[in-house]
Parts: structure tokens; sequence; C-alpha cells
């Protein structure tokens, strides 16, 4: 399940991962989030949590986000990944080339400079 969280910016779409991250929790919560903030400007920052409570990705989780970065390359500002889950600090230093935007992965007892990072101007 995807969970959209608040106190953030505007330019920045925030959420957290618990249990297993399903193709339909990207097509009804993430993907209409990022569009909607896209459409306000050519460029956005996120704030991904996969926290103790995840648990995985779907094979149509994974389509939908790497369709997802694919579309919006450019437009990408800062990527803060909150996780202890090695494989995805793992996966996003072998494809973090691929984006034009910082990206920046935290252990979860760095939650909140994690914040910090991706709200400050």
């Amino acid at each position: 399940m995807i969970e959209l969280l608040e106190g953030f910016p505007d330019n920045a779409v925030a959420i957290s991962a618990k249990g297993k991250i399903t193709r339909r929790d990207y097509e009804t919560i993430l993907i209409p989030k990022v569009k909607g903030s896209f459409a306000k400007r050519a460029r956005i920052r996120v704030y991904y949590e996969l926290g103790p409570e995840y648990t995985g990705f779907d094979a149509g989780a994974v389509w939908e986000d790497f369709m997802l970065g694919v579309e919006h390359l450019r437009g990408w500002d800062r990527i803060a990944v909150v996780t202890d889950v090695e494989w995805i600090r793992m996966a996003i230093r072998a494809f973090q080339f691929l984006i034009v935007g910082e990206i920046r992965c935290f252990d979860m007892k760095r939650v909140g400079e994690a914040r910090r990072w991706i709200s400050e101007v």
C-alpha cells in the first residue's frame, strides 16, 4: 500500500510504502499525484519512504515505477529514498545515472534529515 504523506512543500510528492506495493497503488495513488504535480511545474521532488512494514513490489508496480521515471526523465529535481532495504539502495545506485536530478538514499534512522533535504529551498 502507498500512503501520501502531508507536511511537505507543494513541489514535493511524499509517500510511504507499507506492505506489498502493487500496480494498483501506482495507478490510483502515485501516478495521479505525480501527474498533478507536473501539471503545475516542470520539475518536482519525491520523498519515498520504505520502512519496516514494507514487504516488496509486485511486477506491475516495478513496471509502473520504471515507466513513471522514464516518462518524466528530466522532471525530477530531487529524490529522497528512505529505507534500510539494501537491494533498493543498490538498484538506485545502479540506475541513478538515468535521472537528471539529485538522488539520495537515507537510512530509516535519518528520516528527519531526508525530510529536511527534500524540503529545503
